[in-house]
């Protein structure tokens, strides 16, 4: 029999109305069988873990993505798939990071949510659940797990989980993967594109659990300030995030140039992503990026935020020396960018 583990950390998935107060309170996922008895169908070993307390995902921090991923190290070879429940708002971050966390992983880690609560008649959560731990169940015809990677399913649709973005707090479409494509669609049966799916590692399960999340964020926009940039440029953040513009352009004023040069001469990291949802950077095709090339200014490509931000925080953990943490940035590791 096919064994999922379901670890619950939080959200709205898992909420349900008070019959005396009235309002929403989380329920017991260990009884998830009597509010989601549609489960009883499925021919699964399921079990869940359910942290205590439950955390709005607001809270998110990199030492419970390192205690998630211990669970799913320790319980590894007992499980063909997982499925964690999470609340959306920081759901992209956790599937990136344990993305790099979980190298060579060889079974599907599948998160998801809903955008209103199980116990609402018009919940997007049953749906969620449901499809979730088929994706986690599904195998080829060998015997191998059909999506042995982190990824995110929300309203029928899978995505690599470091290639999405949360782009919708109202619709149960929540979350797209702006650039790249669905790894399965779920409608009348469940389509795997398995073109874009990554392939079985050969090697075995690799766990990192270290990250250093002392990483700055310099977002620019027109009129942006040599006090504001030098905030975050002569801070101390061991390495930085920079939103340029477009495919990677920014401000070619002197005092602008000469901040990014000190905060690298200083040994810090910066990795240029655009503040576009599509496109990619590439650094040196206009003027107001060429320089950004010459000075040391790392291309982030077609990474979303949310996974340059766990990658830098991933490598700068694994205590690297800097040349190799450039190199790394701008190398695909888990199928993160396109170069």
């Amino acid at each position: 029999m096919t064994s999922i583990l379901i670890i619950y950390t939080g959200g709205t998935i898992g909420m349900i109305n008070d019959p005396v107060k009235g309002d929403l309170v989380p329920f017991d996922f260990r009884q998830i069988r009597q509010n989601v008895p549609e489960l009883g169908r499925l021919d699964y070993n399921l079990e869940v873990y359910s942290f205590d307390p439950i955390l709005d995902s607001s809270n998110m921090t990199p030492d419970i993505w390192a205690q998630i991923a211990v669970l799913i190290r320790d319980s590894y070879g007992s499980y063909d798939g997982f499925v964690i429940l999470h609340g959306s708002d920081t759901m992209a971050f956790t599937a990136s990071a344990l993305s790099f966390m979980l190298e060579n992983l060889g079974k599907p880690v599948v998160l998801t949510g809903s955008q209103l609560p199980i116990g609402e008649i018009r919940t997007d959560a049953k749906e969620n659940l449901i499809t979730a731990l088929e994706i986690a169940a599904t195998k080829k015809p060998d015997g191998q797990p059909m999506v042995p990677e982190v990824c995110v399913y929300f309203d029928y649709q899978l995505l690599r989980g470091n290639r999405s973005i949360k782009y919708n707090s109202e619709k149960f479409e929540a979350f797209r993967s702006p650039n790249y494509p669905l790894l399965a669609e779920a409608g009348v049966t469940l389509s795997f594109f398995n073109n874009y799916i990554l392939p079985q590692p050969k090697h075995e399960l690799i766990v990192h659990l270290d990250y250093d999340p002392n990483i700055g964020v310099l977002k620019l926009y027109p009129g942006i300030s040599e006090l504001a940039v030098r905030a975050v440029t002569s801070s101390t953040v061991t390495a930085i995030v920079m939103e340029t513009f477009g495919s990677g352009n920014t401000s070619t004023a002197d005092w602008f140039i000469n901040c990014l040069q000190e905060a690298i001469d200083a040994g810090k990291v910066i990795v240029d992503i655009t503040q576009c949802q599509r496109g990619s950077v590439e650094l040196g095709m206009y003027q107001t990026s060429r320089r950004l090339k010459e000075i040391g200014i790392v291309s982030g490509y077609d990474m979303t935020f949310e996974a340059a931000t766990t990658k830098l925080m991933y490598l700068m953990g694994q205590q690297l020396n800097k040349s190799e943490v450039v190199r790394l940035m701008a190398t695909e590791l888990r199928g993160e960018l396109t170069t």
